[in-house]
């Protein structure tokens, strides 16, 4: 059942460590409220970006592009990439130490149909089950980019807890060497809507 009322996440919740927080982000609510419409899915597939970390975007240091990932944690990083998808991130750790955490995929609660009419003719398992196509159907581009989701009308609200017996962590996905053996991309055992089935997971 949808909870009628969503309440957001403080901030302190995301000034934690990015891989702190990409399990805690698990069974919690993304919410967007565009064009009169409220938006919600439970996040279901998270991965944890951080500053020593080869395999993230802050690993050379700041650029324009990875500038909000040192920022004041509590705010999305948005960027493009493959020169077709937006991807979004909610920024984690202190400000001046880079961490993010990338929001692979949600299960649709809120606002199917207005999902349905960005995505197309697809099935309601593929509506945002990628992070490509989380952010098509939930209304997200470059302009949400430094958006403070603490707050209306893109925001991360406090959802039901996985118990860890439901948790798996995996390396994460299409990074290549640069995964660096680390288990950071974290799942809800079983789920339907993550973007593709774990692989020699290991259980948290």
């Amino acid at each position: 059942m949808t909870p009628p009322e969503i309440v957001p996440r403080a901030r302190s919740f995301f000034e934690r460590p990015a891989l702190e927080v990409a399990r805690d982000l698990l069974g919690d609510l993304l919410v967007h409220e565009v064009d009169g419409l409220r938006l919600a899915g439970r996040i279901v597939e998270t991965e944890a970006y951080g500053q020593d970390d080869p395999g993230s975007h802050a690993f050379r240091g700041m650029t324009p592009r990875s500038a909000p990932m040192f920022e004041e944690p509590g705010h999305a990083y948005v960027y493009f990439t493959y020169g077709m998808h937006f991807c979004l991130n909610v920024v984690t750790d202190p400000a001046g130490v880079a961490g993010a955490v990338l929001l692979r995929a949600v299960e649709p609660l809120e606002g199917l149909e207005a999902m349905r009419r960005r995505r197309g003719l697809i099935r309601d398992r593929d509506l945002a089950r990628g992070p490509g196509r989380l952010t098509q159907a939930f209304g997200i581009s470059r302009s949400h980019n430094r958006a403070d989701v603490t707050v209306l009308p893109l925001f991360v609200g406090e959802g039901s807890p996985v118990p860890e017996a439901a948790v798996e962590a995996t390396p994460r996905i299409g990074l290549g060497p640069a995964q660096d053996g680390r288990p950071w991309r974290f799942v809800v055992l079983g789920s339907p809507w993550v973007s593709s089935a774990p692989s020699a997971a290991r259980r948290r």
